[in-house]
């Protein structure tokens, strides 16, 4: 059995890699840049006005007497840049207009009295004011976003600016979900006294496609036979497999052997934790297939794919999950001897969690209830209030 942080290291160590493809910009949010993204021109590309007013020339003011200007026209956003022709005057500008030639300094509405197509300043100007230099935000073919990010809405943005209308982006893996046991029936069946109906692949389908990724859902009986035969299949169509069940010391928890017989590597089985601990990991290397292989608990499973799998998907992208940590609210006593993921819900205030109590790793209607596991490393007996925790957010 190995500790939570060599069980990741493992998991991190082996990344998966399929390649670049190109999606149109409405489809890119949330996945991850296939290479860097390089400024096409300055950013504003041009002197751009903060503020309806006047643009004027700063160096007529004068401090004596009443400055007004005569109006020679209007500076519009989206017209071509206009020219102050007599230093004396001003020209009418609208936010978002370039600066007109010859102007150095925009007045405010707010600052000014219009009477007569005349311009009158009601306080003192500050010079240079209201003006979006060219370049001041980014210049001209900088890198504008990097390879490996995660792409958010104002990533989006971005991209639509520098003219990126088509993303290259690193292409997901295709994945399947398996459900393994005889007691699992379909949603939509009335079980019997001893059945009860499949969540965990509901579950896990529902997270990957917070990620952007489609998989295929799969129900395997607990049959030696059955199981070799369908799982040798799913392992050659599919990247990446994520198994629900099976792995345990059960007497019908074929897994481990059958995996092992189809030439996957197992790379660790049993980590120092809980809920999860019969996880296993392994990889077929000609196949190149990764193997995620969770306890059959809804606890047990929703936490090592949100620990380990999604970590996992981060380092394939060339990426890190960036887990927040949260102060707890009150004192809490651990297990020394194992980690523990102790599901927590956020306060009112939004920077401290409250641990909350389950009955135990196949609670499924306590996931519903929480926003997230703190992750307390073996180790250490009592962890005084306002300590710090990685926060696994599952919301």
């Amino acid at each position: 059995m190995i500790s939570v942080e060599e069980a990741l290291k493992i998991v991190v160590s082996i990344p998966g890699n399929y390649g670049i493809e190109i999606v149109p910009l409405q489809d890119a949010y949330n996945r991850f840049l296939g290479e860097d993204i390089i400024a096409d021109r300055d950013s504003p590309p041009f002197d751009r006005v903060m503020m309806d007013g006047i643009a004027i020339d700063s160096t007529v003011i004068s401090t004596d007497t009443l400055n007004s200007f005569f109006i020679e026209g209007i500076q519009a956003a989206g017209d071509p840049q206009k020219v102050l022709n007599n230093k004396y005057n001003c020209l009418e500008v609208m936010t978002g207009a370039i600066l007109p030639q010859n102007t150095d300094t925009v007045v405010p509405y707010e600052a000014i009295d219009i009477i007569d197509n005349k311009a009158f300043l009601r306080e003192r100007v500050v010079p240079k004011k209201f003006i979006h230099l060219k370049g001041s935000d980014h210049k001209i073919n900088q890198l504008a976003l990097p390879k490996s990010k995660q792409l958010s809405a104002a990533d989006i943005g971005l991209l639509a600016a520098v003219g990126v209308s088509l993303v290259p982006v690193f292409a997901m893996p295709t994945i399947a979900i398996v459900a393994t046991g005889n007691e699992l029936v379909e949603i939509d069946i009335l079980p019997e006294a001893h059945q009860i109906r499949m969540s965990n692949v509901y579950s896990l389908q529902a997270a990957l496609n917070m990620d952007r990724i489609a998989a295929t859902i799969f129900h395997l009986i607990d049959d030696e036979a059955i199981l070799f035969f369908r799982l040798s299949t799913i392992i050659n169509e599919y990247d990446v497999v994520l198994i629900s069940g099976g792995v345990s010391k059960g007497k019908y928890d074929f897994v481990p052997e059958i995996l092992n017989k189809l030439g996957v590597e197992k790379l660790f089985h049993e980590v120092a934790q809980r809920p999860g601990k019969p996880f296993w990991f392994g990889y077929q290397s000609n196949l190149k297939t990764h193997i995620f292989a969770f306890p059959g608990n809804p606890v047990s499973t929703f936490v090592c794919y949100q620990y380990y799998f999604r970590q996992w998907l981060f380092a394939s992208f060339g990426n890190t999950l960036k887990l927040p940590l949260m102060q707890l609210s009150g004192a809490i006593t651990a297990n020394n001897k194992l980690s523990i993921f102790t599901p927590v819900v956020i306060n009112n205030t939004g920077n401290e969690v409250t641990c909350v109590t389950n009955n135990g790793s196949g609670d499924l209607f306590s996931l519903s209830a929480i926003d997230g596991f703190i992750l307390l490393h073996s180790g250490i007996d009592e962890y005084p209030d306002k300590s710090s925790f990685s926060f696994l957010n599952i919301r």
